[in-house]
């Protein structure tokens, strides 16, 4: 009986070989990419605000933290300006390859679109959320405000004319200082810069009245007796390590209620999905149990607060929303927040 001749001629032969390839090494290629995320060169966590501010002293803290589990360094690189929107940038024109972050508030992050300065929504970043921070008016200790009622009188008998300092639009203090003004229906002076730190350090010096931002970053000048805190922009009082009880704003202003106001790493959607892994397993197993977090979160008056995830953009959408509606009421956002997804709250 003559021998069967294969059906598959040279050339067939040949396109098979190159297809099997082909689908050889695609396999390779996405095992490789399920496989757990081991960095092999610094990671660039870009801080968009001036160093020694809230964000920066919390991120450095926890890119300490993250830097036992992933085996590798993460280098702090602050860039400032545009009320955070140049490193936001920075971080989302890179490349999506896992080793490009950035930090800060959730509540600016999702700003940027509504004010025309980032094209990215708050949905297009993966959220890792470390601690919550609560904005207190403090005030030059030469000035004669030493009650909320003083404060909120001084700023109704002078309309524009007491000076707040702080890290400009989009920032919690600018939020904070905003939403007194409609609850209250005052207004005032707005002084910006680069960070919450010099913003404390302006009001300290006499540059500014007074300064609305993060406890956080007041908390040193406050415990030194060179800045007189008057009350938390909250519906809660604070206790401060180190100075004892400031009263919260619904005290005086009945009904008054914000947003809280998570902080925390952001990594911009697109990259791999070990990445995320590796990331969310460093969240949950290190960060949720960091010793050295819970510290500074009660030296700087600050809620302990990981989560990411889902859970993490569940959590900071309420500030996102307050926030940009806030700023389009006020005339400063350039595009309708329902327009990209943030309906009125």
């Amino acid at each position: 009986m003559e021998q069967a001749k294969s059906c598959c001629t040279p050339g067939r032969r040949s396109l098979f070989g190159l297809a099997a390839g082909l689908f050889g090494a695609a396999s390779v290629r996405a095992h490789a990419q399920d496989a757990a995320w081991k960095p092999t060169r610094p990671i660039n966590l870009i801080v968009p605000w001036a160093a020694g501010g809230s964000t920066d002293s919390v991120t450095r803290v926890v890119a300490s933290e993250l830097e036992k589990p992933l085996g590798q360094t993460i280098v702090i690189i602050n860039q400032p300006g545009a009320s955070g929107a140049i490193g936001t940038n920075s971080c989302l024109n890179a490349a999506r390859d896992g080793y490009t972050w950035t930090a800060g508030a959730a509540q600016d992050l999702g700003a940027y679109e509504t004010l025309g300065t980032a094209k990215a929504r708050i949905t297009d970043w993966n959220l890792f959320l470390s601690i919550a921070n609560v904005s207190v008016l403090g005030v030059n200790i030469n000035t004669p405000y030493k009650t909320p009622q003083e404060f909120i009188a001084g700023l109704k008998a002078r309309p524009g004319a007491i000076s707040v300092a702080t890290a400009g639009v989009t920032s919690g203090g600018h939020a904070a200082m905003d939403m007194l003004a409609k609850a209250a229906g005052v207004t005032y002076r707005h002084v910006t810069y680069d960070g919450g730190t010099p913003s404390v350090i302006a009001t300290v010096s006499g540059e500014a009245d007074a300064t609305s931002q993060l406890a956080s970053e007041e908390a040193d000048m406050i415990r030194a007796r060179k800045l007189r805190p008057l009350f938390t922009f909250s519906d809660k009082p604070l206790d401060l390590e180190g100075f004892g009880t400031i009263p919260p704003l619904s005290a005086t202003l009945a009904g008054f209620t914000a947003p809280v106001n998570y902080f925390g790493i952001f990594i911009p959607k697109g990259v791999p999905d070990n990445v995320l892994a590796a990331v969310h397993q460093a969240w949950t197993s290190t960060i949720a149990n960091s010793d050295l977090l819970k510290k500074y979160s009660v030296s700087h008056g600050a809620l302990f607060a990981p989560v990411d995830g889902e859970a993490a953009q569940k959590a900071a959408f309420p500030a996102v929303q307050a926030n940009v509606w806030m700023l389009f009421n006020n005339g400063q956002a350039k595009v309708k927040p329902d327009t990209v997804g943030i309906p009125a709250p």
